[in-house]
């Protein structure tokens, strides 16, 4: 089923639960098409008896980063085009970085990094030849700070965070946009138990992080941000000429990232001259082509 021009085609992963499915519903009740990804297909039966063809789901893993290419192709093959590509997928770890392995960080970076990754090659080709488009990489206020217990959830999206950082300043050129959107707590599935992974205890550490486990768990069902309102505001934040590079989304985001920077910029200030004197005396200032 081609699509007029006029009409956005989203790909979505991660599509049935959390912020993912709150910006497939939007996109829907704005007469909009939408490709979305989860592992088990059957989540999405809702979608398809009250949309039509105007949603297709598709069953994939992020991790496999082989049949990204498949999944645009499909979305290409039924609607046309593509416009906005939501990396979304993906889930919470906790565990000190001597409890969590290396097959429990390599997931990580395969949910957070690569499977992205692997989406963006595939969709850059098409978005290129139309000269326009959007790429939102859904971080989290965890991709820009971290503390005891995430670090490997926040490796991913510290990685992701940097990439993207990049590929935001090599496809500008060609009309295409990237949003990396930062959320503290929103009320989805991410801290219910079957969805947050833990690393396996280890007794040594219940005093440094036991609270952090409780508070992760806690959370659920408590969370403030609001999934809906969310959505709202990244469409709004894609259809304006001023969107940022970076969107902390949810007061709390708000309160952390502009702690985190303010503690940053007072390191870099204060110890200027110390950092500066590792130079070769005398030494002009770099010059980049950035």
């Amino acid at each position: 089923m081609a699509t007029s021009s006029d009409s956005k085609t989203w790909i979505i992963t991660g599509a049935s639960s959390g912020l993912g499915l709150a910006l497939a519903e939007a996109a829907l009740r704005a007469g909009e098409q939408v490709l979305g990804t989860a592992r088990r297909v059957d989540r999405f039966d809702a979608f398809k008896a009250r949309c039509g063809d105007r949603f297709v789901g598709v069953e994939h893993d992020v991790r496999d980063t082989s049949g990204a290419a498949a999944v645009v192709q499909r979305a290409l093959d039924v609607f046309g085009r593509v416009d906005v590509l939501v990396n979304n997928a993906g889930a919470g770890q906790v565990g000190a970085a001597e409890e969590v392995s290396d097959g429990e960080l390599r997931d990580m970076l395969e949910q957070h990094l690569l499977g992205p990754a692997a989406y963006v090659r595939a969709a850059l080709p098409h978005l290129r030849e139309q000269g326009a488009g959007a790429i939102v990489q859904m971080s989290s206020q965890g991709g820009r700070m971290s503390f005891p217990a995430v670090g490997s959830y926040s490796a991913g999206k510290f990685a992701l965070e940097g990439w993207s950082e990049a590929l935001a300043g090599e496809v500008a050129p060609f009309g295409i946009r990237v949003l990396i959107v930062e959320p503290s707590r929103f009320r989805t599935e991410f801290n219910t138990a079957d969805v947050l992974k833990t690393a396996d205890r280890q007794a040594t550490y219940d005093d440094v992080i036991g609270a952090v486990r409780a508070n992760m768990a806690d959370a659920d069902g408590r969370q403030e941000g609001d999934p809906g309102r969310a959505a709202a505001i990244i469409r709004d934040v894609l259809d304006g000429a001023d969107a940022p590079l970076r969107l902390p989304l949810g007061a709390e985001a708000v309160r952390n990232l502009t702690r985190v920077y303010q503690r940053a910029l007072d390191d870099v200030q204060k110890w200027a001259a110390v950092s500066e004197s590792a130079d070769f005396p005398g030494m002009p200032p770099s010059v980049r082509a950035f």
